[in-house]
């Protein structure tokens, strides 16, 4: 490795050599597509450094281009200051997934990072943009990861829209915390994210993906007993009230339900006691409420009024949850037409007595 003495040059210094590694980058593609091609992976970074390393020579940054080695951002560094991060598709297209949001293998001592793009589908060309400028959005592989468009119009950067800056996100010490808070801001009814936010240590998620019809009994009961708890729509009569608890089985608990409806409603309606008194007609969702309600109250006795808030997009606290919960699922339940004869908030006090 060769060290520089020198202070970091000047960006129009390094703006002229990538604009001249880039000039010969893409007359060699033009002369020697069919060599290019054959750069596809990790072939493709040497093959960059190479030609910057030409480029350097008699300019500021001559002896100082370096390869970074291992699972490091970026690829090539220029005088310690200055990246390149490589990246290639095999497509006719500008996009590609990028690194991760964390950077946590971002090379000490890096400021000014560049994306060198190559698209490899024909006709071959390189681009190179600032890093930041070409981060449209997050998406999510197995951790939050930028997503790079090399087409991407001044102003439209995630940055942008989430009206923070590059760098003031990527030296926070949780940088996914306001990527996370951005992303709920923009979710619609019965929407969630699927990747959690790093600062929330008593949630994960199983790697593996069940069916709900291989789970046990035991299993099933539990994660029934928290979906009522945790989505009190589930009494009400939206089309779209089994959305979340399909969207939290699966992002929190791993498990696809194809026919999550029938957990709760299969089946027509029936008579039911509370207290002595017969309830005729109460529908199946009804019954259901009634016959887990002593361990409903339960599962919300143990579980963070924090929690709960967060499910239920309302402040709870733990000397109200409990009483928070049964105006939920009274009000939601008031929205069934088959239910308007029956006052659910009263039912539950009176078994709760």
């Amino acid at each position: 490795m060769i060290i520089s003495a020198n202070p970091a040059p000047h960006m129009d210094e390094f703006h002229l050599l990538i604009k001249n590694t880039l000039l010969e980058i893409n007359l060699i593609a033009k002369k020697s597509a069919k060599d290019i091609v054959l750069l596809e992976g990790n072939k493709m970074e040497p093959f960059i450094k190479g030609i910057m390393t030409e480029q350097a020579v008699g300019t500021a940054f001559e002896h100082s281009i370096e390869l970074v080695s291992g699972q490091k951002f970026p690829d090539i560094v220029a005088k310690k200051y200055y990246g390149i991060e490589v990246k290639s598709t095999t497509q006719n297209h500008w996009k590609t997934t990028g690194n991760s949001v964390l950077e946590s293998t971002r090379v000490e001592g890096v400021e000014r990072i560049f994306m060198l793009f190559g698209k490899l589908g024909a006709p071959i060309e390189f681009r190179c943009r600032p890093y930041e400028e070409c981060l449209s959005e997050v998406v999510v592989t197995h951790s939050p990861r930028y997503l790079i468009d090399m087409n991407l119009p001044k102003g439209a950067t995630i940055f942008d829209k989430m009206k923070i800056g590059y760098d003031i996100l990527r030296t926070k010490s949780n940088p996914i915390k306001p990527v996370v808070e951005y992303y709920k801001s923009k979710l619609k009814q019965g929407e969630d994210i699927w990747w959690l936010d790093q600062e929330d240590n008593s949630k994960s998620s199983s790697l593996i993906i069940k069916i709900w019809n291989n789970l046990g009994n035991q299993e099933k009961i539990e994660l029934k007993l928290k979906g009522m708890a945790f989505f009190p729509e589930l009494f009400g009569s939206s089309k779209d009230k089994f959305g979340r608890l399909a969207i939290w089985l699966v992002t929190s608990e791993g498990v696809v339900c194809p026919n999550v409806r029938d957990l709760f409603t299969a089946g027509g309606k029936s008579d039911l006691v509370i207290a002595g008194k017969i309830y005729t007609q109460v529908p199946k969702i009804i019954e259901t409420l009634f016959e887990n309600l002593p361990k409903l109250t339960t599962k919300i006795y143990h579980t963070s009024p924090l929690e709960l808030s967060e499910h239920w997009k309302q402040r709870t606290t733990e000397t109200s949850k409990l009483n928070d919960w049964i105006k939920l699922v009274s009000d939601e339940a008031k929205k069934i037409p088959g239910a308007k004869h029956l006052n659910i908030k009263e039912m539950i006090n009176a078994v709760l007595q």
